[in-house]
């Protein structure tokens, strides 16, 4: 019965927020908290929703944190310099947008932190996608994709994690899942192209001069090119470049100047400081990678940090703080709301449940095959419940499984990274609301258009995975 109950409440969630007949948070709190009552546990709601509160607390203060501390380098234009050698790189093409975003949400996702990815993601790539009126949910999808990929790294914590429940060496499992995961990336920057492609052919290419100007002027006169309009022929795009004659002749001072997408004369820009929050921002950075503190710790250190020397005058930081609420509120907010939904379903023993029911189900002459059921079956168990329930749950249950068909445990720790391009959108995860919410997606949104091409690409990587030997 609570297996049934587990996923019946996990489909109803699916189903209201794709259906936008409730909120994300609306649905995170309400929909378990009925279902804690049909399993005849409502009289333990309270201490359920505590304990999950308790578990992603932490998770929500360097969130939050966060929010304010990227919100703050955003301000001050330490991010200015990279909108402009993307765009610079895109050159309005929508379809090199597309690439660029998930170029630049991989490299970022080095440091192994899906949040920080995202805000720094976002905040790069959401004003070229808004002034080239392009979906972003592609920007979503893509960037969640190329993160959740990464997101294997040792640091990253799913590898970790399959590392200490089966007792392996980390990098024991993941040196050798280093060329199924390339293939994986690759499949994610093919991808992107793809849509990329199809956002050109819906948008048309705009030239610079349509896109990069004053934002009232643009958005009175920017008109798009190729998209059957005025003038020539329906299917006729213009150049890229400029549009001009002298495009060959322009010195790079000049292409800095147009490249500008953040205003370049906001009054919250401190050019004097750029190397200071540079310098922040790495080090920051490498301290979340060398865990020299626990990161909501540096994280509110940083934010404090940059508050004070960027903005030495209370009124100016008050006044930061409260140009930020609204992405905190609402992420943090989220997060919170999930809290419910967690700790309901490991609370009342559903999660539990969904776990034995689905190794169970698993035919006995699949044995010899555990890897690959594995590799499997972390899409949907690592989509509809959290990491470390996956990976202390129930891998250890499959790894007992396949050891009695001579299955070794690094290969069951391997298969069971592949799901991890799928996980990265999952309403479980916390890293995946700073995403929409920054992005002014809404959650059902990117659901429907992500989850097909991230189980795309994590059969990508099972398939490279079998081809190499590696799993």
């Amino acid at each position: 019965m609570l297996t049934i109950l587990g996923f019946a409440m996990i489909a109803t969630f699916l189903v209201l927020i794709m259906m936008k007949k409730m909120s994300p948070i609306a649905a995170l709190v309400l929909i378990p908290a009925l279902f804690c009552v049909f399993v005849g546990k409502g009289a333990k709601l309270g201490d359920y929703v505590i304990d999950g509160v308790t578990s992603l607390a932490p998770t929500a203060a360097m969130l939050m944190f966060a929010i304010v501390y990227f919100g703050v380098m955003i301000d001050v234009g330490l991010f200015d310099p990279v909108v402009r050698g993307i765009l610079k790189f895109a050159k309005a093409d929508p379809m090199r947008i597309v690439v660029g975003t998930a170029i630049l949400a991989a490299i970022v996702s080095l440091d192994g932190d899906g949040s920080t990815t995202f805000m720094i993601t976002v905040s790069a790539m959401y004003p070229l996608y808004k002034r080239l009126k392009m979906s972003l949910v592609v920007m979503t999808g893509v960037a969640a994709m190329a993160n959740g990929v990464m997101n294997t790294l040792p640091w990253g914590g799913p590898t970790a994690r399959a590392a200490t429940a089966l007792k392996l060496d980390a990098s024991d499992i993941f040196v050798p899942m280093i060329p199924a995961l390339a293939v994986g990336l690759l499949g994610v920057f093919v991808l992107s192209y793809v849509l990329g492609k199809r956002e050109r052919k819906r948008l048309g290419v705009l030239t610079l001069d349509e896109v990069l100007v004053d934002e009232k002027v643009e958005e009175a006169e920017t008109v798009l090119v190729g998209a059957g309009g005025s003038g020539s022929g329906s299917g006729s795009k213009t150049s890229v470049a400029t549009g001009g004659s002298g495009t060959d002749a322009e010195d790079e001072a000049g292409d800095a100047a147009r490249f500008q997408v953040l205003d370049p004369n906001r009054a919250t820009l401190r050019p004097k400081l750029y190397w200071f929050n540079a310098l922040l921002t790495l080090t920051l950075l490498t301290a979340m990678i060398m865990e020299w503190l626990p990161i909501p710790v540096l994280f509110l250190i940083g934010a404090a940090l940059a508050l004070t020397v960027n903005f030495p005058h209370i009124p100016d930081q008050k006044a930061r703080l409260a140009a930020h609420a609204d992405n905190v509120l609402n992420v943090s907010g989220m997060v919170f709301a999930a809290a419910v939904f967690t700790g309901v379903l490991q609370g009342t023993g559903m999660v539990d449940h969904m776990a034995r029911w689905m190794v169970d189900v698993i035919p006995e002459g699949m044995g010899p095959h555990m890897a690959l059921v594995t590799g499997v079956l972390s899409l949907p168990l690592t989509y509809f419940m959290s990491n470390d329930g996956f990976y202390f749950g129930v891998l250890p249950v499959l790894a007992e499984a396949g050891a009695a068909h001579g299955v070794t445990p690094l290969e069951m720790a391997r298969a069971s990274l592949v799901g991890q391009p799928l996980h990265m959108s999952s309403p479980l995860v916390p890293a995946v609301y700073v995403l929409v919410g920054m992005a002014k997606v809404e959650f059902g949104d990117h659901t429907r258009f992500v989850v097909k091409w991230a189980a795309l690409t994590c059969l990508i990587i099972l398939g490279a995975g079998i081809l190499f030997g590696i799993i």
